[in-house]
């Protein structure tokens, strides 16, 4: 099986019409779950300030493969998931569609809209006959092409069906992902050293104990740990 890249967007609008603060947005995902927790790629600063290159260098870095593993057996969906990869993953192409706008909603207010009134998505521009543009998710500050398939094909973006351009990533996480039936949620930004998991306390007590994962619980609505 493989992935294959969607041009049609309605799956992430749980994501696209969020009302959540965009922080809290793209380091937990959605809200409703029961339980949430973080998977570190290193470990939290000991001090205020401390840069990411003073932390220790031997943290288990390779960890989603583990993560989505576990994952898929806390879904009845786990061959129809669905990926967010961020737009900033990858060298240009003629393809992508770079009239995506961003919207800081928390101070203008505003909403993004799409010709037809549908929020939360890009807008989508006439195409051209040979090099049809790509789709875009988009909330505040953020925008991403979306991908749909088996969990354990996480990460074989280039490989997708249907992806125009054949753009080239380098070492591209998902922004957000989840199953058609959303038992859950991962979502990683860009900034941050962990990836938020939202799900079942079950779930979430499984990561916590698997020796393989560095996963802590947490509260998504405080504030995290950050390196400067």
């Amino acid at each position: 099986m493989t992935l294959n890249f969607c041009r049609e967007l309605s799956a992430a609008d749980w994501i696209a019409h969020s009302d959540l603060p965009w922080q809290r947005l793209v380091g937990f995902g959605p809200a409703g779950f029961d339980a949430y927790a973080r998977l570190r790629f290193l470990p939290d600063p000991a001090r205020p300030g401390q840069s990411e290159n003073d932390a220790a260098a031997d943290w288990p870095t390779d960890q989603l493969p583990t993560l989505f593993e576990v994952l898929a057996t806390h879904t009845t969906t786990p061959e129809d998931c669905y990926f967010c990869v961020w737009e900033g993953f990858g060298n240009a192409d003629v393809t992508a569609d770079d009239d995506a706008v961003y919207i800081d909603e928390e101070n203008s207010g505003t909403a993004l809209e799409r010709p037809g009134g549908q929020p939360g998505l890009a807008p989508t521009p006439a195409a051209q006959p040979s090099m049809p543009r790509a789709p875009k998710v988009v909330v505040p500050h953020r925008a991403y092409w979306l991908f749909r398939g088996p969990s354990a094909d996480v990460g074989t973006w280039e490989t997708a069906a249907g992806w125009p351009g054949q753009r080239p990533f380098s070492n591209a996480e998902p922004a957000f992902a989840w199953p058609a039936d959303h038992a859950w949620c991962v979502a990683k930004d860009v900034d941050p050293h962990w990836a938020g998991i939202g799900g079942t306390r079950a779930l979430i007590t499984q990561l916590i104990t698997d020796p393989r994962l560095d996963v802590v619980p947490a509260d998504p609505t405080q504030n995290q740990p950050l390196y400067r």
